[in-house]
């Protein structure tokens, strides 16, 4: 009886490592396009943000112990050392109290991380400059966002009229990634004229573009793949869980079959 439990924790073990180390790859992957990534929004994120790109390097060492433990698990499971399977036990618990202390923690500054992204975009509008090859890929990242959302600025179009090009320009210029004119299709960066100028000078209500602010998109852009996150997140958390128990389980028999095997006096 005692052999048999012994022999199917250690194969559940086993499988349940092998899923881990999947998880850990998604989780590492994750965390390198987040770094890669130069098309999305989330290239504006992690230019702008040191958290954003922190936060990458996280997942990034995330994904990497959580594959390093999954091999040390399926290790221990297979050749039934009982201080390999502890240490296992205990680094997935260790893991395990970090991710819940990061969600909570996430959770908690929800306005604080709305607000640095409002300034990150704002910042980004401001100096907008189609010639700056420093920030080309930033501000490329941005346009996409506009085109794809078909908005303009984060909360409006107005927002357009504090970069210092187009007040040069006595705002007798647009974004092109904003508009809403067939004749820029095929302009996604940079700025366009207006066909006629008015008085010499101009306003954001007089550009053919999108009114509304894309922080409406944006948000929901995040959310639908926050949702992706958190639900890669709960499976870790549910197969660390498991791992924990079938780690301490597989321990346990461990020890009641060696002292089966202790010959009565």
């Amino acid at each position: 009886m005692g052999s048999g439990c012994l022999k199917v924790t250690k194969y559940f073990l086993f499988l349940f490592n092998l899923l881990f180390l999947i998880l850990g790859a998604v989780i590492l992957g994750f965390g390198i396009w987040i770094l890669a990534d130069k098309t999305s929004f989330i290239s504006v994120l992690q230019t702008s943000s040191p958290s954003v790109r922190t936060g990458a390097y996280i997942l990034v060492g995330v994904g990497s112990l959580t594959m390093l433990m999954g091999f040390l698990g399926c290790l221990g499971a297979v050749n039934e050392i009982r201080c390999l399977l502890g240490l296992y036990f205990t680094c997935l618990m260790v893991i395990l109290i970090t991710q819940v202390a990061a969600g909570l923690v996430i959770y908690f500054q929800q306005e604080e991380l709305k607000g640095e992204l409002s300034r990150i975009v704002e910042k980004l509008i401001e100096d907008y400059d189609p010639v700056n090859g420093e920030d080309k890929n930033l501000q490329d990242a941005w346009d996409y966002v506009q085109k794809q959302l078909t908005c303009c600025g984060w909360n409006g179009a107005e927002e357009w009229e504090k970069n210092y090009i187009l007040i040069n320009r006595s705002l007798t210029a647009y974004p092109c990634s904003c508009s809403n004119s067939s004749k820029d299709a095929e302009e996604n960066t940079g700025f366009c004229n207006l066909d006629v100028g008015v008085n010499g000078t101009a306003s954001y209500a007089d550009w053919p573009v999108h009114k509304q602010g894309c922080v409406d998109g944006v948000q929901d852009w995040l959310k639908d793949n926050l949702g992706i996150i958190l639900g890669v997140c709960t499976g870790v958390a549910v197969v660390e869980l498991l791992g924990m128990i079938l780690s301490i389980s597989l321990c346990k028999n461990i020890h009641s079959e060696d002292y089966t095997k202790v010959p009565k006096s």
